[in-house]
């Protein structure tokens, strides 16, 4: 338990170290994503604010609204439409007033609507009416008539059709529109409707204008009215519309908010402070007391349009119905019974069209309708009050969330961490969304999401780019030139630490050319030279195995590092193949110029070695170090008296058992330095050139070498003679030739193993 407890502490001790490491290599990512996260949470609090992000907030709630949208239609209420039919009929806008007077009657009292509203100003006296003209006439021409004046008196009320739409608009459930303005003259005209009874002063924080223009005061002081303002966002679209506002120190309602009062039968109006505090900003306007219609504010005093769908006549969201119809008496009576009536315009021209996030040629009228729509299901979206806090501690543990993620993953776990952050922020808006109406702020998030992935990425380009081509440099001189491309997609997996790794190592050198040298020109020894080690290592390259070193006439390789190898043996044994298939295709070209033949000694062992970047701090080189290399050495010196080119150790030979070739087991040697001694073998045919008479040859070489191991030298010596004679140009049969026939002569030792000792270097 002791020991694994060890085991545990160590890993976690090796995980924190690689982890520090990464953390150091990748500093400026992490300072780039602290850097990032530090914006974003200036901007959260508004300490530094970012238009982009704005605009980026604005299109994200836009986008949720309208994939969220109902999409329905809503019957509770129509919009009284004049349309193409109506102008054609009755004549162009504005109307006389006694018309409209008749479509107010029509409405309150025939179709017995809740609410009526009218979206219209009547700044001016009605021009089509009769009582001005004869006023001047009974003060002018006809003043000596008692007879015309006294008429005038008891009928003139017929004449006058201001008065006629005042009588009609007091008798119904009507709210006319009104406007405020804000300019330098500060104009005012007409008389402004009451306040807000009992809630002055009004909230810090709402809107303020300095002028307006309200009907003329007949008809201003016959139905309640409500301004018809809405906030254009910056890019031009309206998302809220004020529901209060303030003008000289009173509060007055908006043209929705009247028409819902007028429909719920003018219930108390009561308004909700944020954070509870009396004297804080508004956070929400509730009708009919604490059981009433619900509407939230932002401290402007402005609600979030709710909107249903697309808008006009064809959008789906309400039922338009022509004024023309109304005035004609063509709806059966009280159909229209209960709903909110909205008079607006569909003919071009005429239209108070708006841009809004879910059109951009969106009818005026149809801003209110939403409003009284979303009102009555209470589905108006609020912001609440604690969303700043929330929204900071959020960002707080994105900060820290992608500084740790990005600066200690990799690049593809960077991108699902990304994706994964930025799923849960989108969840949990479009959950608050959903299921409790809430607006919660999502650009900060995402752009610092995005922001981070962009730039570690492009510094993660450009640190790679400069360690690839450091790890080139580095191995361009070690590994073939596909193993350093396939290395360069991954450079931060290769370094030139060193490492404890099961590996392959080879030595190659070729016997006697320092005597056949001598006798050569130092022109043609470096033609020689240069001729032969390419040959060495163009096989170790094609069978991607990594130069050590060249010493003189001698190469020395591995496989299974840099890159790993699972099959580094294979690739050994098949480069030494080609070495010496290359090798005897020079000696062709060599013997056909009278030239003498060149023999090569090829070492090899697999075992656990060193490797990595070793060396003195002037010269250093990525290399092997350990007993197992010693041994590779050690066998390639036995190739030439073996009389094989390829002295392969046991555990390169099982570790290449896969690729089927064809071995002859040689000898139980101790080497130098040693004490444990070692099988060798030598390859004779690869897998696809074995025959019967290699297999019956080597089966009889078998009982040799068994004979020799047990001390029966005579039976061994017939059996190796017999062998030598139907092969006469093996070199390892006549060496066992003699050995037998010397121990023939020599007692048997008390503890013969047949291991022969070597102690050459």
């Amino acid at each position: 338990m002791r020991r694994d407890r060890a085991e545990r502490r160590r890993r976690e001790g090796r995980w924190h170290t690689r982890a520090w490491a990464r953390v150091r290599r990748r500093r400026w990512r992490a300072l780039v994503t602290g850097l990032l996260a530090a914006l974003a949470l200036l901007h959260v609090t508004g300490l530094w604010t970012q238009p982009l992000l704005n605009r980026f907030e604005d299109a994200l709630y836009d986008l949720r609204l309208r994939l969220t949208m109902p999409r329905t239609l809503d019957e509770r209420v129509v919009v009284i439409d004049v349309d193409e039919r109506s102008l054609a009929r009755l004549g162009q806008w504005p109307w006389a007033r006694e018309r409209i007077a008749q479509l107010v009657d029509e409405l309150t009292q025939r179709q017995q609507v809740a609410a009526l509203g009218l979206d219209v100003v009547f700044a001016e006296p009605d021009r089509a009416s009769l009582l001005p003209p004869l006023q001047q006439l009974a003060q002018g021409e006809l003043a000596e008539h008692p007879a015309f004046a006294d008429w005038l008196r008891r009928r003139g009320a017929a004449f006058d059709h201001d008065a006629t739409l005042a009588q009609a608009l007091a008798r119904g459930p009507v709210v006319l529109g009104h406007y405020f303005s804000s300019d330098r003259a500060g104009d005012r005209v007409g008389t402004l409707p009451a306040p807000l009874a009992g809630l002055a002063p009004p909230p810090p924080g709402l809107l303020h204008w300095d002028g307006y223009a309200t009907s003329i005061a007949p008809l201003a002081g016959a139905a309640p009215a409500g301004f018809i303002n809405a906030v254009t966002e910056p890019d031009g679209r309206v998302r809220a519309v004020p529901l209060v506002a303030a003008f000289d120190g009173q509060l007055y309602p908006s043209f929705a908010l009247a028409v819902l009062r007028a429909g719920l039968g003018q219930p108390p109006l009561a308004l909700q402070r944020r954070h509870g505090q009396p004297d804080g900003p508004v956070s929400a306007v509730r009708l009919g007391g604490t059981e009433g219609l619900r509407i939230p504010l932002d401290a402007r005093g402005t609600a979030l349009v709710p909107y249903r769908g697309a808008g006009g006549a064809h959008g789906g969201s309400f039922r338009y119905i022509s004024a023309l119809d109304v005035i004609d008496g063509r709806l059966p009576a009280a159909s229209l019974h209960g709903r909110y009536a909205l008079l607006g315009f569909s003919t071009p021209g005429l239209p108070d069209l708006r841009t809004t996030p879910v059109g951009d040629s969106f009818p005026g009228v149809e801003v209110h309708a939403n409003l009284i729509s979303g009102a009555l299901d209470g589905r108006v979206p609020a912001r609440p009050d604690h969303v700043d806090a929330l929204q900071l501690l959020w960002m707080v543990a994105l900060g820290v969330g992608l500084l740790m993620g990005l600066t200690l993953m990799s690049v593809p776990g960077a991108l699902l961490l990304g994706l994964a952050l930025a799923g849960v922020s989108v969840g949990i808006n479009l959950a608050a969304f959903l299921g409790a109406g809430l607006v919660l702020p999502l650009a900060p998030a995402l752009g610092l999401i995005l922001a981070a992935l962009i730039a570690n990425t492009m510094l993660g380009y450009l640190f790679e780019s400069r360690a690839r081509r450091k790890l080139a440099a580095q191995f361009a001189t070690y590994v073939p030139p596909e193993l350093v491309r396939q290395m360069m997609r991954q450079p931060r997996r290769y370094d030139m630490s060193a490492r404890a790794e099961r590996l392959t190592v080879m030595f190659c050198d070729l016997h006697g050319f320092t005597a056949l040298v001598e006798r050569m020109p130092p022109l043609e020894v470096q033609a020689l030279l240069n001729d032969v080690l390419s040959r060495f290592t163009q096989a170790i390259h094609a069978h991607g195995g990594t130069i050590d070193k060249y010493m003189g006439d001698s190469v020395m390789a591995f496989w299974g590092a840099p890159l790993p190898q699972p099959d580094h043996a294979r690739r050994a044994v098949d480069a030494a193949l080609d070495i010496a298939a290359s090798l005897a295709e020079l000696n062709q070209r060599r013997a056909a110029a009278a030239q003498p033949p060149l023999a090569v000694g090829i070492g090899i062992h697999s075992g656990l070695m060193s490797v990595g970047n070793m060396g003195s701090d002037v010269r250093r080189a990525y290399t092997v170090v350990g007993d197992a290399v010693n041994l590779a050495a050690r066998l390639q010196a036995l190739a030439r008296g073996y009389g094989v080119s390829l002295v392969a150790s046991q555990a390169t030979r099982e570790q290449a058992a896969s690729a089927g070739h064809v071995w002859q087991e040689l000898d139980r040697v101790r080497v130098r330095g040693r004490h444990e001694a070692v099988r060798i073998y030598t390859v004779r045919a690869p897998a696809d050139a074995a025959d019967p008479a290699l297999a019956a040859e080597l089966a009889e070489w078998q009982q040799v070498l068994a004979d020799w191991r047990a001390g029966r030298f005579a039976a061994g010596a017939e059996r190796v003679a017999v062998l030598r004679e139907r092969h006469p140009g093996n070199a390892l049969y006549a060496l066992y030739v003699e050995r037998l026939a010397e121990r023939r002569q020599a007692p048997l030792e008390p503890a013969w193993d047949g291991v022969v000792e070597f102690d050459a270097r």
